[in-house]
């Protein structure tokens, strides 16, 4: 894995919370999701319980990506960050 990715991973989180305007619930879930496999790797543990709603489906989620490899899923969250903050003009 590349160190620049590795910086620009980085740097994609922190300019995600800078965006003007919140992205929609699904594309959050989506940066959620890539996030966790670039700088987790894969899904484990037990999927949360019925009454929470959102850790469940953010496990769901993110358990979507199992064996995508860190580096493409830091590639992915790079690319959809730049995308996020082009159409925000930043």
């Amino acid at each position: 894995m590349s160190e620049n990715l590795e910086v620009q991973f980085q740097q994609a989180s922190q300019d995600v919370v800078k965006l003007p305007k919140a992205p929609d619930n699904d594309v959050k879930l989506q940066l959620y999701a890539l996030y966790k496999q670039g700088s987790v790797g894969d899904c484990t543990g037990d999927r949360p319980g019925m009454l929470d709603f959102v850790g469940r489906v953010k496990y769901d989620c993110w358990k979507k990506l199992v064996g995508t490899p860190k580096p493409d899923a830091m590639q992915q969250y790079v690319d959809l960050v730049n995308k996020l903050k082009a159409g925000a003009g930043v």
